[in-house]
């Protein structure tokens, strides 16, 4: 379960167990949390998260903590990282990740637009910080659209005004 971001701080997520409800895991992004994936027979979730700064990057992690050493690993190289979109585990060693391109620069479509690459380790649970390099992160042109922040908001406004709407007492008629 991924908290909602807050701009100036971390965003929250926590991993809970199924069967009773109990939280095991609490991690903090930098960034705003837009994909996860839980690897099918390892203790790791995979967290991809980032943003646009507005002026030229695309920025953002790609955390993968361990839930039972209670360890986090920030797996991109570069500082400013990559905006991570979309995750899915393939199989035990393959990790499918979409990501937004590094920046904007002399790309109309870069907010559309993202890439997408497979990376491949032989033990996830042994990856090293900042070891996934930009010849792991290189991949194919693929749709990658942004969700509007103002629809969410507008859905939500609209979820609220029903909820409202329903609790609101109703002057009964006598017929």
């Amino acid at each position: 379960m991924a908290g909602t971001d807050v701009p100036g701080r971390t965003t929250p997520v926590a991993v809970y167990k199924s069967r009773f409800f109990v939280r095991s895991a609490l991690i903090r992004s930098r960034f705003p949390v837009h994909a996860m994936a839980f690897h099918s027979r390892r203790s790791l979730l995979a967290i991809g998260t980032g943003r646009y700064d507005g002026g030229y990057f695309f920025e953002g992690e790609l955390l993968l903590p361990h839930l039972k050493t209670g360890v986090v690993t920030s797996l991109i190289e570069h500082e400013l990282g990559r905006q991570v979109l979309g995750l899915e585990w393939l199989d035990e060693h393959s990790l499918r990740v979409l990501m937004a391109p590094p920046d904007d620069w002399r790309d109309e479509a870069a907010h559309e637009d993202g890439h997408v690459a497979v990376v491949h380790r032989s033990d996830w649970t042994a990856v090293l910080a900042q070891s996934l390099n930009g010849r792991d992160l290189a991949g194919p042109r693929a749709p990658a659209p942004r969700p509007d922040p103002r629809e969410a908001a507008q859905r939500a406004v609209a979820k609220l005004r029903s909820v409202w709407q329903a609790q609101r007492p109703v002057p009964s008629k006598d017929l």
